[in-house]
């Protein structure tokens, strides 16, 4: 495999070439990914450890019904923290493929946009990791426990925690997402100001329909999805405005 080449924004690319550089940007996330479940699959105790944090002192140990549950459930935990791990060189990979098409003014433009998106994934993940599930999984567990024998399965808990840390990563991206939509004029921000009320109703939606579905999970979900909404009004109306990033027509000649 060949080493992706620096490319500028005046080369000139065949399909072929295009489409060369695409595979081996693609292998390199997938080399990366691979060697990142390795070392999370050599540390599964570890990783273990850091799903179950959420939990209780008393449910160290998850309930598993076949024999080939304990692998697989442990192949899965691994996935989740080598996508994690492996999340920056994907990011960059993305970026030095897409960055050459935008021109030296455009760029200007784009770059706090790719600095901000892993910042805010991984707020996304810490919020649901340290605030969300402890609060979600007091709340289930301590639910009418006079009346029921809760015993929490290995695979739906940890599917639950991987899916709501990945999905809340990728929901706090709506700055962004509604940023560059203004930038490039398809929505303006007095329709985000006016629509407000649409919005914060498919946030709860969306709060709603994401692993857990509990009232104390929904809430936490909710409080900051509509911060972010009110934040993203804000930077539409302070820095959406679209702009003319072409370069300057030269004067005319004669022109003095």
């Amino acid at each position: 495999m060949a080493r992706p080449r620096a490319i500028a924004h005046e080369d000139r690319l065949t399909l072929v070439e295009h489409l060369d550089e695409l595979r081996s940007r693609i292998i390199i996330s997938l080399v990366v990914f691979g060697v990142a479940f390795a070392l999370c699959f050599w540390q599964d105790q570890l990783m273990l450890d850091i799903f179950n944090w959420p939990l209780p002192a008393d449910q160290d140990k998850l309930l598993t019904l076949s024999p080939t549950e304990p692998f697989f459930t442990t192949v899965e935990v691994s996935a989740y923290g080598a996508m994690i791990l492996a999340l920056p060189v994907i990011l960059y990979q993305v970026y030095a493929f897409v960055i050459p098409a935008f021109s030296p003014q455009e760029k200007r433009v784009v770059f706090p946009y790719l600095i901000a998106m892993p910042i805010l994934f991984l707020a996304g993940i810490a919020f649901a990791y340290f605030v969300v599930m402890p609060a979600a999984i007091t709340f289930l567990l301590n639910f009418n426990e006079a009346s029921f024998n809760t015993e929490l399965r290995a695979k739906e808990y940890y599917g639950f925690l991987g899916i709501l840390t990945v999905v809340l990563g990728l929901l706090f991206q709506m700055p962004i997402a509604l940023l560059a939509l203004t930038r490039l004029g398809v929505v303006t921000p007095q329709q985000l100001a006016s629509n407000r009320r649409y919005a914060i109703f498919i946030i709860s939606i969306v709060a709603a329909a994401l692993p857990g579905g509990d009232p104390v999970s929904m809430i936490l979900i909710m409080i900051p999805l509509v911060l972010l909404y009110e934040a993203s009004v804000f930077l539409a109306k302070r820095f959406g405005e679209p702009k003319d990033v072409s370069p300057p027509e030269p004067a005319p000649e004669g022109s003095g």
